[in-house]
């Protein structure tokens, strides 16, 4: 049975289907030799190549699901690479044969917090779509006078440039009498629109300082993981979130219970990695 060329590549792990669609458009892919184009089908046996290089197709049977939390510090970049150089969030990822990992979503480079990754492309492109309306919770710290008239305008949604934006929920959290003018909320959406959050906040007159995601669906950012740390999800949470989006549930796991790693070791491993990256930004700082 023939298949859409961008979904049969990002079940097979070479990017999100939003990714590949702007490689078809891109003339990037090619299918039995003939550059291809967006909306075609293709069967198994295809040969389909991304800038030349042949890539595997996989059937659903031999496509393993796998997903990583990952705890994102301010200053990297969503991106594969950046050309000003600059650290990326892939740059500490573990590495993965015959597959890629995949952005569910992206935090801007001042945001902190919680990204997911995926070898699912389709998993992801699920996740991400805004008919889903899947929960993002963030702690948020603005700077200036909240009124509650300010809250009820932005549960009830205000217009940004690219349309109507509200928060599903907005708490207040403290902060107000310890540090002045700052205090911290909670709010949470259901869309994952570019710098929403900001947005919505400027909307209302007041500045976002600090900007943290928490929680994706149900997946909570994990208590004492450190900053470009990264944890694999077990079975159930995976299953948790493919069935958020209809997808079948997944029978297999990378995760082996006999030699799974300790959080203390993973947060050692991720401390580790989080000084690495201070002191390559040193260096660039030097240059």
């Amino acid at each position: 049975m023939s298949e859409k060329l961008q979904k049969v590549l990002a079940r097979s792990g070479h990017g999100s289907r939003r990714e590949l669609e702007a490689m078809i458009a891109a003339g990037r892919i090619s299918v039995n030799g003939q550059i291809a184009s967006l909306g075609e089908r293709i069967d198994g046996d295809a040969k389909v190549r991304i800038d030349g290089r042949e890539v595997a197709i996989k059937p659903p049977e031999d496509v393993v699901c796998r997903v990583l939390m990952y705890h994102k510090p301010e200053g990297e970049m969503c991106t594969r690479k950046d050309p000003e150089g600059r650290p990326t969030v892939y740059d500490r990822l573990p590495r993965v044969q015959g597959a890629r990992w995949v952005a569910v979503g992206r935090l801007d480079v001042n945001t902190s917090g919680l990204l997911l990754f995926t070898t699912d492309g389709e998993l992801a492109n699920r996740l991400m779509h805004p008919g889903h309306q899947i929960e993002r919770e963030y702690a948020v710290r603005v700077f200036g006078e909240v009124t509650d008239a300010m809250l009820r305008k932005l549960t009830k949604g205000v217009q940004l440039e690219d349309g109507p934006a509200a928060f599903k929920e907005v708490k207040r959290t403290g902060g107000a009498h310890s540090e002045g003018m700052n205090q911290w909320f909670r709010v949470v959406l259901t869309e994952g629109r570019n710098r929403e959050v900001r947005r919505l906040w400027e909307s209302q007159g007041v500045t976002v300082s600090r900007l943290m995601r928490v929680r994706y669906g149900n997946i909570n950012l994990e208590q004492g993981l450190p900053q470009s740390g990264w944890g694999e999800l077990p079975l159930s949470q995976i299953n948790y979130l493919r069935e958020l989006v209809g997808l079948p549930a997944e029978e297999r796991t990378f995760i082996d219970p006999r030699k799974q790693e300790s959080r203390q070791k993973r947060y050692a491993r991720a401390r580790r990695n989080q000084a690495k990256r201070l002191q390559n930004a040193k260096q660039r700082t030097r240059k």
